[in-house]
This record gives structure tokens, sequence and C-alpha cells, in this order.
């Protein structure tokens, strides 16, 4: 019996006409305007982003502007050092701008023309997602507002500097812990403002329908391109393939091609620096259902049932949610969430760098980190990661904590 055929119609399955993955997902907001927002854009989506000529369009642009597909590569002195595991990389840091987020930037930027918005907005943790977004508006001619907590401004300067030289507006929140939740709840409440100009683009695959299976179906190209050229290179599948989850959109890339195959599927959640409540991010590991930024799942929250406070060195990764589809996985048990902590993570980040000459997102690095733990168990077999974005933007920050790697690499 193929204990995987349940997943074969699964896509058609998931999510449901109102974007339900079972019981996660849907649409929560209470302000009328937000609803009238997200009711336009689900049906542009549903209609324009489906059709002939936009796909074509959107095929074009990966190819000629963002340089897909991007390689698979084996790392043949990484795999040597750890023993018998082979460990590949799904090298989403050579995408343009040098990380997955420019998958579904395109895509909504390319949809927001469709619908004749003028203005893009969008929040950022790390700075991916809203270079991605400033390159799309540049790409398409839009006027693009970045909401980014003062906290990640601070760590995340050279992409701060690139978003400001493609033209965009970088927008500090200075509220709470100044982070990406925040920066998340500014950026919704400027879009209740001035949706009928604009279009929100979300950062990852979650929020209030139909984000999570639009963010999805963008980055669902990482997998798919990822499991031909793997076959190819190999003659087989992966035996495990891993990603790092914040809110989920590089890993539900990653995942959903390979749902239906004989392959361990990880993602891999920041554990940050301890298991109490607001020293990490691991929302499935130790969160509970719930709902925030209009939409239910997994998520940490305090005593009063409000998100809670979290924390991890990777700003990507800091958020106190996660993607509905990924609590979908978890309950069926079809993906393992586990998680790495800060220290693991630098880890990772240096034996890539010194080893295959790759310098690794801190985001990234957590993938690469539970592989570097599965591998290190000295079983035979085959991991593939997905290196969701290069790690320049990390430097001054990761230099700062951790020095440049001596006592990482022996």
């Amino acid at each position: 019996m193929n204990k995987y055929r349940d997943f074969d119609n699964y896509l058609k399955e998931y999510p449901d006409e109102k974007g339900y993955f079972g019981k996660y997902g849907g649409n929560y907001l209470q302000d009328p305007e937000l609803v009238k927002a997200f009711d336009e854009y689900a049906e542009a989506y549903n209609t324009i982003a489906q059709s002939a000529q936009f796909i074509a369009e959107l095929r074009r642009i990966r190819k000629d502007f963002q340089g897909r597909p991007t390689p698979v590569y084996h790392c043949q002195r990484l795999s040597q050092k750890l023993g018998r595991t082979q460990i590949y990389l799904k090298r989403e840091d050579l995408n343009h701008t040098g990380a997955h987020k420019l998958n579904h930037c395109m895509g909504e930027g390319l949809l927001a023309k469709y619908m004749g918005k003028k203005k893009l907005i969008a929040e950022t943790g790390a700075g991916q997602h809203g270079t991605a977004l400033a390159t799309a508006a540049a790409y398409f001619g839009l006027e693009c507002d970045i909401y980014m907590g003062e906290v990640d401004i601070a760590k995340q300067a050279p992409n701060v500097a690139r978003m400001k030289v493609l033209g965009a507006r970088v927008i500090p929140v200075s509220a709470g812990l100044k982070t990406l939740k925040e920066a998340v709840d500014a950026a919704f409440m400027a879009y209740s403002e001035e949706y009928h100009d604009a279009i929100y683009c979300i950062g990852t695959a979650a929020g209030p329908h139909p984000f999570p299976v639009m963010v999805r179906d963008f980055q669902e190209v990482v997998g798919a391109e990822a499991r031909a050229q793997f076959l190819e290179q190999t003659g087989h599948l992966p035996d495990k393939v891993m990603a790092c989850v914040g809110g989920g959109s590089n890993a539900i890339g990653m995942f959903v091609p390979f749902l239906a195959d004989p392959v361990e599927i990880y993602g891999v959640e920041p554990q940050g620096r301890g298991t109490a409540l607001g020293d990490h991010a691991a929302s499935i590991t130790y969160g509970g259902e719930g709902v925030m930024h209009g939409f239910n799942s997994i998520m940490l929250a305090d005593e009063k049932g409000d998100p809670a406070p979290v924390y991890s060195n990777a700003s990507g990764l800091d958020y106190p949610s996660v993607g509905p589809e990924h609590s979908l996985l978890h309950d069926m048990e079809r993906v393992n969430y586990a998680t790495i902590s800060d220290e693991e993570a630098i880890e990772a980040l240096f034996m890539l760098s010194r080893l295959e000459g790759i310098i690794p997102a801190i985001e990234s690095s957590h993938a690469l980190a539970y592989a570097i733990k599965e591998a290190r168990k000295g079983k035979t077999g085959s991991i593939l990661v997905n290196l969701s974005g290069r790690g320049d933007k990390d430097l001054d920050y990761v230099i700062e904590h951790y020095g440049t790697g001596e006592e990482y690499v022996k």
C-alpha cells in the first residue's frame, strides 16, 4: 500500500473555496474595508492569474529577469566532512535579489499591474521580501511602501539600502517589539486606507485568504524545479527534503511537489536561545490553534491569548504564527517539524561558507543545520535542502555577534 497516495489529489482538495486548509486558514478580518479589499484580491487571483496570458508572461519573467531555473548543487566537501550522507542544495540564493522571495513578488506585481493598481505595500523582516518587492515595483513601474521594524532596520542595513536604491519608501515601525509582527500590523493598517490604488503583498504563505494559496502557487516553482533536477542528476528522489519555516513561504514551495513521493519532509523552526516563551519563534513546536492577522493557524500566544513575543537571530523567522498549510501538513503527519538553535544555525553558516564557498542567509542556515545534524548520525542517503537566500545581508550582524567562524569550523 502506498501511504502517499492520499496526496495525489492534494492540490485539488486544499484549500477549499473559502481558503481553508482543513480547519486552518480562512479570512477572519473584521475591518469592512479590508474584507472588501481582500474579496477583490481573491477574485482577481482566481481569474486573472489563471489566464494563459498571465501565466505565459510570468514564465517569461522567471526565465529572462529572475534567471530561473536555479540549480541544484551537490555539497561534495561538506558531505565528505560529515560522513556518508550526501547533501544537496536548491540554490534559491542565486535567484535574482538573492532569495526565493522574488518568486511570489513578481507574481504579485504582475497581478497588481493587471488590476490597474499603482502601489505595492508590504512588510519585511530580514529585508529579503522588501528588496524583492522593491525590485518588482521598479520592474512594473509601481510605487512601493515597505514597513519594517526598527530592530530589523538596524540588523539589516544592506537590504534597507537596496530597497531605497530601488525606489521604495522604507517606513520604520516603532511599536511593540519593533520586529516583523508589528511591521505586518502597520502594513495592514496602511492597506485598509489605500486599497483602491494599492495591493498588499504579504511576505509569506500566511495571512487571510487568498494569500496562503497564492504565495504557495507562486513558490511551487522551487520544488517543481528541484524535484526534476535531482532526478536528472541522480536518477532517484532524495531521501529527505528540508527547508526553514518562519511564516513558511520557501518551505511550502519546496514541499508541495514532493508530498505524493516516498520522501521524508522536514520543516525547521527557530529554537532561538531556549524553550521559554519569548526566547524562540517555533510556532508549530510550542504553539496552539489561534487567530492572528486575519487567519487561523498554530500560533504562539501569551496568557491573554494575544500573539506572544518571539525571538530568532534570523529576522525572517521571528513570526509568532505559521502559514495555515503547514499547520494542516503537521496535523496530517506528512511533514515533520523540528527546531534548530541560534548557535547551530551559525555553525552551519560558517561550515557552508568555508567548505563550499557559499554564504547562506541565517534563515536558510537553520534548514542546513538540521541536515548537518541528520548527516552526523552516519547513515547513508541524500538530503535536499532549500537554500532559500544568500547571507551577505547578515554579515555585519554575524561578525559583530559571532566573529568570522574560527571557533565554529575546526
